[in-house]
């Protein structure tokens, strides 16, 4: 069995790990930490303490009606993809832990396109 790195639980919800394959789980959001727990085999789970967690990446769908999933971008481990059944509780509680400045909205569809034509008309005007 997995030790935990909380003392304290604030919220254990059911949620999907979007790490290569998907993978059925529950969120543990706690006092020391971020978990993450597999359903289905008990080696495989992500534990991510509150100061490791650098921002928390929002994709917002139809002006924050629907919340399809979220990141948290470590400082040194990269970003971690999840979804949940009541997005909007998990990002509450992580609210309480993490700088609400530090917890962004991605960019949209147009934002990507546009941000990518403008890098290959800079791109060419540098050579």
């Amino acid at each position: 069995m997995v030790q935990s790195i909380n003392t304290k639980s604030d919220l254990v919800i059911d949620a999907t790990s979007h790490m290569g394959l998907s993978e059925y789980g529950k969120i543990m959001i706690g006092d020391k930490g971020f978990e993450f727990y597999s359903d289905r085999d008990t080696k495989n789970f992500i534990q991510i303490p509150w100061k490791e967690v650098d921002v928390v990446i929002v994709s917002v769908m139809f002006k924050g009606k629907w919340i399809p999933r979220f990141a948290l971008k470590t400082k040194k481990n990269g970003m971690f993809t999840f979804s949940s059944k009541d997005p909007k509780r998990v990002l509450r509680a992580v609210r309480k832990y993490i700088d609400p400045d530090n917890i962004v909205q991605s960019l949209g569809f147009f934002q990507v396109i546009s941000r990518s034509v403008k890098n290959i008309f800079n791109r060419k005007s540098k050579k």
